[in-house]
């Protein structure tokens, strides 16, 4: 593929991924604000943007088998957790953005489990098996992701266990 096409695929990619998440932001909020019709449009409407990012990831080829994806996934996670949010919690100390260092610390924190998750899924893949694991418990207020059942409080903000979201 020509650069600039490159280029421009993963610039869509990003925002039509973008456009995605906010959308089902917006859709939670509409139905909290009492507006059902307002967050169905919101939802549907964020299904066409995750079919663009689908389209145009497969067409960059950034999709690969099993054990690739994971690889991926854990270096993603890695630079994360070495690089990006210690250099973005260092900005938002240093200006004193108090809720911008609380939602960098909820992801730092979790970002840590998700690399060792995806690397014990790798390491199964690898030897020809499906990873063996039980339920994956996540809290929908800051991402804190666990194995198994959801605890009484998260460990890390403390919400209650209700507000899990378990697979």
């Amino acid at each position: 593929m020509k650069k600039m096409t490159e280029a421009n695929l993963k610039a869509a990619f990003a925002g039509e991924s973008q456009a995605h998440m906010k959308y089902l932001i917006f859709a939670q909020k509409a139905q909290e604000e009492g507006k059902p019709n307002v967050a169905r449009l919101f939802e549907a409407i964020s299904l066409a943007e995750q079919v663009h990012a689908t389209n145009h990831l497969k067409a960059l080829n950034e999709v690969g088998d099993t054990i690739e994806n994971l690889q991926t996934a854990i270096s993603g996670e890695t630079f994360e957790v070495e690089e990006m949010y210690p250099a973005y919690d260092a900005v938002a100390k240093l200006q004193e953005e108090k809720s911008a260092q609380k939602s960098i610390n909820y992801a730092l924190s979790a970002e840590k489990v998700h690399a060792g998750l995806y690397s014990k899924a790798k390491q199964a893949v690898e030897s020809g098996a499906d990873v063996k694991i039980g339920k994956i418990s996540v809290c929908k207020v800051c991402g804190w992701t666990i194995e198994g059942d959801a605890p009484e409080r998260c460990p890390l903000c403390n919400a209650a266990k209700e507000n899990f979201k378990t697979f």
